[in-house]
């Protein structure tokens, strides 16, 4: 009897093993197959997910951060828009600063006055955050301009280089109190020096 035993006995152990290798078989597939799932319901970080910041938009499409209409427009700002049908793919918004800059410039006596605009082609949240930070936009603006020789004040290309600076002063503003800048660039509106 007891070789009868020992024989009965070898079969369970190898059905178990069996068992235990299936069980964890089971676990690898159903794993896999939930992360796919996941992937592919958009629970995964794929190129799927939503990009941060604002957003370009397209000529034609409707901002959904588009600023309130004033008085006498339509809902979004200003109404129906007709584009060129070349140029850019994407609209243009400009913000215009309230006020004149007026500042002296480095290492000279004179003083200059600058009325200000800058464009962005990216929703109306950068628009919002330019008028929600001006202040310390302003107060950084005025700094460069205060950096700015005479003779750049005279001449297309130092005008060109503190354009450039101003837009970068500004993306850096917004994107330390906001985390995104978005501004393309800065526009002369009056630019008097005495």
């Amino acid at each position: 009897m007891s070789d009868k035993a020992d024989k009965d006995d070898k079969p369970k152990g190898k059905g178990k093993m069996g068992l235990i290798l299936v069980a964890v078989a089971m676990l690898v597939v159903g794993g896999g197959g939930a992360a796919g799932a996941m992937m592919f319901l958009g629970g995964g970080h794929s190129e799927g997910h939503e990009p941060k910041g604002p957003q370009l938009v397209r000529k034609g499409e409707v901002d959904p951060y588009a600023p309130p209409a004033g008085e006498g427009e339509e809902e979004g700002g200003g109404g129906h828009e007709e584009h060129g049908d070349g140029g850019d793919e994407y609209r243009t918004a400009y913000y215009t600063f309230k006020d004149e800059f007026t500042s002296n410039l480095k290492d000279s006596d004179a003083l200059v006055q600058l009325a200000l605009a800058c464009s962005t082609r990216r929703d109306g949240r950068v628009l919002q955050w330019l008028a929600k930070h001006e202040l310390a936009i302003r107060s950084n603006m005025l700094s460069v301009i205060a950096d700015t020789h005479e003779d750049d004040m005279f001449t297309i290309k130092g005008k060109d280089k503190l354009q450039k600076r101003l837009t970068k002063t500004i993306n850096d503003v917004l994107t330390k109190k906001e985390g995104y800048g978005g501004v393309d660039a800065v526009y002369f509106r009056t630019l008097i020096i005495q």
